[in-house]
């Protein structure tokens, strides 16, 4: 086959995009703007669009926000640009989009994820800070893309122009899946239920930065963490803390209880394993026994059979602490992914195809994944069990601070980089299975 045709302007444009998503970051399940412009533009491209339930399963949908929330954001993307005609259908917080476009000739599914979520992290002001500096830093005080989901909606776009552009030279499909709710690990497993991925042969998803320099390629990631997130809920019974102390019930003592229990757990011999209790929220003044408290923790293991564990003695040790202290403890998974491995066969497709890529210094096949956790391993592995193929890559891009603080920033020539690794993997996939 002919290589891909690109516009020379196309790097501009995607640059555009990534500084537009940029001023107007939106976090899990509230993507109404963000995933609204990417249907529309996807639309205009000439892709079959599905959006809201039609790729977002209501039971897989995990730690979405409250009805207020989510009506105050949809009310922030109408503001601000957002298109109606498929912000409609994601009313409650649908914000999935899948883009399919179907070319002439017989071949593979491939699908590309790309993550469209921020993170409530208030923006840096200072003038030496580049989104300050050229005038787009987030509109959004609280709110910041602080991970580069920006730039990966940016690049997922681009791909989607080459291909339109270049329609005679797709075999089979390409489905390009925009995903919301990643921080967090919220929403692959939605999109999986509702069976975006039930096609896939092959599978690839990506994040920049991470830890490595630009110029350098990882074709496949391994050592995945998997994880759960949970927010318990321990309620007693106020009373007067010197006058009828016993008459309390006090869910501040059972919390804390919580606490030393949970941080410690035994570790378990067949691999290593996490757990973090990130909050800790609790009673209303000095002098009142605290009826209330509530924890957000998570448990993380790097294989199934230790997260499963952890996760076991995590409940455990939640009820136990509410039994000592005769509190009602009520709680919540708000957030999951799974442990998953790259397929050696795609990784070496990735590794080949990016050798004739401007910009890739370095490739290596593959690392392990220091950022812990992932949802699109849900994906990866739904791909795998039907018999298909995934990996995870990732493009190093220099870093102005890292990954969720209020300074990132990226290098945005890892923009052209990446679409064109792509570019050459698709290429590539045709070239083995034409074999």
């Amino acid at each position: 086959m002919d290589s891909f045709t690109i516009n020379p302007n196309l790097r501009d444009q995607m640059v555009a995009w990534r500084r537009d998503f940029h001023q107007f970051p939106e976090t899990g399940w509230t993507e109404f703007r963000t995933a609204s412009l990417i249907a529309s533009e996807l639309e205009k491209l000439g892709f079959q669009v599905q959006v809201g339930k039609e790729v977002v399963s209501k039971e897989g949908r995990m730690g979405v926000p409250s009805d207020e929330q989510l009506e105050f954001y949809y009310d922030q993307a109408q503001k601000n640009g957002g298109k109606l005609l498929y912000m409609e259908k994601m009313v409650g917080g649908y914000t999935g989009v899948v883009g399919t476009l179907k070319g002439n000739k017989p071949g593979p599914t491939i699908a590309f994820r790309f993550d469209m979520d921020a993170l409530e992290i208030r923006e840096s002001f200072e003038s030496s800070h580049i989104p300050k500096q050229f005038g787009f830093r987030s509109q959004y005080e609280g709110n910041m893309h602080a991970c580069g989901h920006d730039a990966h909606c940016a690049i997922g776009l681009g791909l989607a122009t080459v291909l339109t552009n270049n329609l005679d030279q797709i075999e089979g499909t390409i489905k390009i899946i925009f995903q919301p709710a990643e921080e967090g690990v919220r929403g692959a497993k939605s999109m999986v239920e509702a069976g975006v991925v039930d096609d896939v042969d092959y599978f690839l998803g990506m994040h920049v930065g991470a830890g490595s320099p630009l110029g350098t390629l990882i074709a496949g990631t391994n050592g995945f963490l998997a994880t759960t997130k949970i927010n318990a809920k321990f309620t007693g019974k106020a009373a007067h803390a010197g006058a009828e102390p016993e008459q309390g019930r006090n869910a501040l003592l059972a919390a804390s209880s919580a606490i030393l229990g949970l941080h410690s757990i035994p570790r378990h011999s067949m691999g290593a394993s996490r757990v973090n209790v990130g909050t800790c929220i609790a009673g209303d003044g000095r002098n009142i026994v605290p009826a209330h408290a509530t924890l957000q923790l998570e448990t993380r293991g790097e294989n199934s059979e230790v997260h499963t564990y952890v996760h076991k003695q995590a409940l455990s040790v939640l009820e136990g602490a509410s039994n000592m202290y005769g509190i009602e403890l009520s709680y919540e998974i708000v957030g999951a992914a799974k442990t998953c491995s790259s397929s050696e066969k795609l990784v070496e497709v990735v590794a080949q195809a990016a050798r004739n890529v401007q910009g890739v210094e370095e490739i290596i096949p593959n690392s392990k994944f220091a950022a812990g956790s992932e949802d699109a391993t849900y994906m990866m592995d739904q791909v795998q069990q039907q018999g298909g193929q995934a990996t995870y890559a990732i493009f190093g891009t220099t870093l102005a601070a890292g990954h969720h603080h209020e300074k990132f920033d990226i290098d945005e020539a890892v923009l052209p980089i990446a679409l064109n690794t792509w570019l050459q993997t698709i290429e590539q996939v045709y070239k083995n299975e034409s074999r």
